[in-house]
């Protein structure tokens, strides 16, 4: 039974980390800590166990197998390095850190203590996505040839733990980055599994388009971003991140390949739908993707407890997660620059 400890009792720790633990017949929540101390105790009397009223304190308790790191952007790579340090395995949340050093960091601590670094790229584990990397791997449709690939809602200001133009989302000193980091580090993370190849160039652009904050100007960071991305076999494609889809949300992917089209999370009435070149459509009834306001078991957590208790490498470790990170830093120096990128693996 593994003892862990949650650093961080905001919406997805409330909505997605403490549930998932607290249903997991292998782990048991001991600790909470929360720089709101009674956010923090309401999670301790709803779930068990103790909250503190400090993070050192926390990491003191010897106890602790692992944590989840899930506070605020900039926060991230300081709590993760000092709680792999105090010999915890650690989940954090993504944005993994808010600058390449950081990231590389996190990786170099997990592997000179020993202990394990994943983060919650949860969409590599959803049903169609899993399924799509077998057919891809399969030759279903072909060669990769270029693709697209979205991940928009109506913004973070609504389901954040402090609602409206105040949430920390919006705030330069705490985000580091808006849409691209929130949604895009998905989508580049979910590109980089399917395809098997890391990114080669990218060439973006930023916007703040029509979020404000709490006194009505316009937030420091975007609220949408668009990027033209090549990997290193020469497979090209857009992505785009949004906070501005005020209708239904969009999460979709779509490969399109030398022998037909894939279309991941695009129908209204299938998770995927495969549309090949002599004419064929195969349609694939798989669970669909959660949502803001739809919110499902997501398998990070059970990632996480399978790979402490096995020992095995993640497909959402650290080390992993830096090629989707090279990539996000490329963008954004891109969408500054106004030029391509080329990007060092």
């Amino acid at each position: 039974m593994l003892k862990i400890g949650i650093i961080g009792c905001g919406k997805i720790a409330q909505v997605r980390h403490i549930p998932e633990y607290s249903a997991h017949e292998q782990a048991e929540i001991i600790a909470y800590y929360d720089k709101t101390f009674d956010r923090a105790q309401a999670m301790a009397e709803k779930y068990g166990g103790k909250a503190y009223e400090t993070l050192d304190e926390l990491l003191a308790n010897e106890e602790i197998d692992a944590v989840s790191v899930c506070i605020a952007n900039h926060m991230h790579a300081e709590v993760t390095i000092r709680a792999l340090n105090s010999g915890k395995h650690v989940l954090c949340e993504k944005p993994m850190a808010t600058s390449m050093e950081d990231c590389e960091a996190m990786v170099e601590t997990a592997e000179r203590v020993g202990k394990k670094l994943v983060i919650g790229h949860n969409q590599i584990l959803t049903a169609a996505h899993r399924r799509a990397k077998e057919l891809i791997d399969q030759g279903l449709i072909g060669d990769i040839l270029t693709f697209r690939t979205t991940f928009g809602h109506g913004g973070p200001e609504a389901w954040s733990i402090d609602p409206g133009p105040g949430t920390w989302f919006f705030k330069k000193e705490a985000a580091v980055f808006g849409a691209m980091a929130d949604l895009g580090v998905h989508k580049l993370y979910l590109l980089r599994y399917l395809t098997g190849q890391r990114y080669r160039s990218v060439s973006a652009r930023f916007a703040t388009l029509h979020k404000r904050n709490a006194q009505e100007q316009p937030i420091k960071v975007e609220d949408n971003a668009i990027c033209i991305l090549e990997m290193e076999n020469g497979i090209m494609g857009s992505m785009t991140a949004s906070w501005t889809y005020y209708g239904a949300e969009d999460n979709s992917t779509v490969l399109y390949g030398t022998e037909g089209i894939l279309k991941i999370y695009d129908d209204p009435n299938f998770a995927m739908v495969a549309v090949l070149k002599g004419g064929e459509r195969i349609c694939f009834d798989l669970e669909g993707i959660q949502t803001n306001v739809s919110q499902t078991r997501s398998g990070v957590i059970d990632e996480f407890i399978a790979v402490i208790l096995e020992g095995k490498e993640s497909e959402l470790s650290g080390r992993r997660a830096l090629d989707a990170m090279r990539a996000i830093f490329a963008a954004s120096e891109s969408a500054r620059e106004n030029k391509t990128v080329f990007i060092e693996n």
